[in-house]
């Protein structure tokens, strides 16, 4: 039998299908743009949910994309067999909950729908599924949070501090890769939504100045002050929702995760590897 995986480009799928392929598992990867060769993996091109290639049966699907998008094909799909399922959310889901903004409220309303949506898929076909909801992603260069932030600072030589006391648990990609391995083959985590942040807590100020410390160059650090960030709050609406946060607490309990798949998370300890995409 063959496992699925959607999102094989992103950076969970960077370390997710070496993984798998040592595994001994086959192994397809789905991606919109051609993939170089990797071995044990094979590339195929398609689009969730209307331009998806013909699959052949599947043991597994494993999904890193719009959870409402895989919903809608998992539903529609003549499945032959009812494959294992695990799919990543985020916990955006439950911290954007009660945002001060429409559009973040918004987020996680969408995020919930997807959830639901895809347990009614896999209740149709009668697959166990399992969704992870992963805090702040690092590791692999290819995050749309932190990674951008340390590349600027290498470009300009500055890098800009916030003050924020809001605790922050930023996850590695391969910890979430080795959490999907893990529930693949544990009976006790279908049907659940199970949170997973990194090892590690620490305030959102504290986070920043460890991507700084952890960069291969030297750069000036720019100290933002509380007086300054209520300032950006009013001049630039499209940052109210981040700098919002700066002072609210964005993290998950591991409990679930550690009791039934055995992961406990790394510590946010980065090099400068992490900021690099990968080769």
């Amino acid at each position: 039998m063959t496992v699925l995986v959607l999102g094989g480009s992103s950076q969970i799928g960077h370390f997710l299908l070496p993984r798998l392929s040592a595994c001994g598992e086959p192994v397809i990867a789905l991606s919109r743009h051609p993939q170089p060769a990797q071995s044990g993996v094979q590339w195929l091109l398609g689009e969730l949910p209307d331009a998806m290639p013909e699959l052949p049966a599947l043991s597994a699907i494993i999904s890193f994309g719009p959870l409402l998008a895989f919903a809608d094909w998992l539903a529609r799909s003549a499945l032959i067999d009812a494959p294992r399922v695990i799919a990543t959310s985020s916990m955006s889901a439950e911290t954007k909950r009660d945002s001060s903004m429409p559009a973040e409220r918004a987020i996680s309303r969408q995020l919930r729908d997807g959830e639901a949506a895809l347990a009614a898929a896999c209740a149709r076909h009668g697959c166990a599924w399992t969704v992870l909801r992963p805090t702040l992603i690092y590791g692999a260069g290819l995050d749309k949070s932190l990674t951008p932030i340390a590349r600027r600072a290498m470009r300009t030589r500055l890098f800009p501090l916030p003050t924020g006391n809001g605790l922050r648990q930023p996850v590695h990609a391969d910890d979430i890769a080795q959490a999907v391995l893990a529930a693949l083959e544990c009976s006790a985590a279908a049907g659940r939504i199970l949170p997973i942040g990194g090892g590690e807590r620490l305030p959102a100020g504290e986070m920043f100045a460890r991507v700084r410390r952890s960069l291969p160059q030297a750069t000036l650090p720019l100290p933002l002050p509380a007086w300054l960030l209520r300032l950006g709050r009013y001049a630039l609406p499209r940052l109210r929702g981040p700098l919002n946060r700066l002072d609210v607490d964005l993290v998950a309990d591991n409990g679930e995760l550690q009791r039934l798949l055995g992961i406990s998370p790394r510590p946010f300890r980065p090099e400068p590897t992490v900021w690099k995409l990968p080769v």
